[in-house]
């Protein structure tokens, strides 16, 4: 018992350590990728249904295997009414009287299957092909959790660029209100031009808050795809995104014909179809003849038959045969079975069809929305500098009293609104660029 308290203290201390490490660390999103592919309930969940499948192959693949099974039983009977008898013992005539006797028998059968028509062959093909469709499951969900990851992952990097704009749009909005309210103490303002500026600075700060309670759902989203407690302190590690944001996007034709071979999911069809073709074989087997061996041994005993020993010797039986089975008329029900098979594999065969389009799809989805952020990063671009000038030039006239506290608040609006469509279109343009490419099977990456 000691031993054992021990045990779990060290177990504890050294779990301890491992999330103390854990908590210290800044995610790289291939950190983030890999702790989401180890530690998801969902993933964890299919790697089970793996092993079921891989255990109902070896239960397939063990019924062509010969079943034993032995067998007893025992009974006492009684007869109130039964007639006493006399029996000679030597030179003395004995009553006997047996209103009680005592009944046994024992055997050892066994059975093994010589022909069942191709069903085991069948089943174990069957649960052969099942276990791969689970694999590929978790493949596909892992494939699928790399591209939830990365989305969330830059969605945070957005926010807290976001954030620390606002926080110089804020520390700007400043600045301008504290000299105009120094202006206004001169007599060279007047209180609505303060008040406007006042506004601004009130404008700016909720923004803040805003994209702080965007960056912190998202990372709320992040630590449960992670399986990290609520109250993780999660930190990213800063990607330094040098990737060039307008490099060539590859065509979308050359990412299909990559991923439509590649893709679990549609490897997972095709096994579908795979498959549909096992049950037609598997239905069809109804209708064929069965053979199967067997062997027995049996013997037994009673009471009033003489030594135990003896009537066992007696009794004993030994049994061997052949048992054929020869389906004649079953209702059409192997008929229906075909066609209901048959029925099956076209579904499977539609699914292989809608799985296609499906992938096309989101190909399509990632190609022309990394090609629009492509084209409006350059728009905004444009937009940025010629904002940025336009305020610059705004805040020196009016800092001489040559514009008015309106036109400045206009200028900075419009700055801030660049700014912002050019971050979102960056960020865009990368997340969707890097997931075009990862379904041409490169890895997912933001340098």
């Amino acid at each position: 018992m000691l031993a054992l308290l021990f045990a779990a203290a060290a177990a504890l201390c050294g779990r301890a350590q491992d999330s103390a490490a854990v908590a210290g660390q800044a995610w790289t999103l291939q950190q983030c990728m890999a702790r989401a592919k180890q530690e998801n309930i969902a993933l964890r969940q299919s790697r089970i249904s793996v092993r079921q499948a891989q255990e109902s192959v070896l239960n397939a693949r063990d019924s062509r295997l010969p079943t034993v099974s032995f067998s007893t039983s025992q009974g006492v009977s009684y007869r109130p009414f039964q007639a006493g008898s006399m029996s000679l013992n030597g030179d003395q005539v004995v009553a006997v009287n047996h209103k009680a006797s005592y009944t046994g028998s024992y055997g050892v059968n066994a059975s093994m299957p010589i022909y069942d028509g191709g069903k085991t062959r069948g089943n174990v093909r069957l649960q052969e092909i099942n276990t791969q469709i689970a694999q590929l499951g978790v493949e596909a969900g892992e494939l699928s959790l790399d591209e939830e990851v990365t989305r969330i992952y830059v969605q945070i990097l957005y926010a807290q660029e976001a954030i620390k704009q606002d926080q110089e749009q804020i520390a700007l909005a400043e600045q301008q209100l504290a000299r105009s309210q120094a202006l206004f103490k001169a007599g060279l303002l007047n209180r609505a031009d303060v008040s406007q500026l006042e506004s601004q600075l009130a404008t700016d700060r909720y923004q803040l808050v805003a994209d702080e309670v965007s960056r912190d759902d998202y990372k709320l989203q992040l630590k449960q795809l992670l399986e990290l407690d609520g109250d993780y302190a999660l930190e990213l590690a800063d990607p330094q995104l040098t990737a060039d944001v307008l490099a060539p996007l590859p065509a979308k034709a050359d990412v299909y014909a990559t991923a439509v071979a590649a893709r679990p999911e549609i490897r997972s069809k095709q096994l579908a179809i795979d498959r549909s073709d096992v049950d037609i074989e598997l239905a069809r087997v109804a209708a064929r003849p069965t053979v199967n061996a067997q062997a027995a041994i049996s013997t037994g005993n009673s009471t009033g038959s003489g030594n135990l020993f003896t009537q066992l010797k007696d009794q004993w039986n030994n049994a061997v045969g052949v048992s054929v089975s020869v389906p004649i008329y079953d209702h059409r029900s192997t008929q229906h079975a075909i066609t209901q098979a048959r029925l099956d594999q076209e579904n499977a065969r539609l699914d292989m069809v809608s799985a296609e389009k499906a992938l096309w799809k989101t190909i399509e989805s990632y190609w022309q929305q990394a090609t629009s952020a492509q084209q409006r990063y350059i728009a905004a671009q444009e937009k940025e500098r010629a904002a940025q000038t336009s305020y610059e030039l705004t805040s020196e006239q009016f800092r001489l009293g040559l514009k008015n506290i309106i036109e400045l608040t206009t200028d900075k609006t419009q700055l801030i609104t660049a700014q912002q469509q050019l971050l979102q279109a960056k960020y865009m343009a990368i997340l969707n660029a890097a997931l075009l490419r990862y379904y041409a099977g490169q890895e997912i990456t933001l340098n």
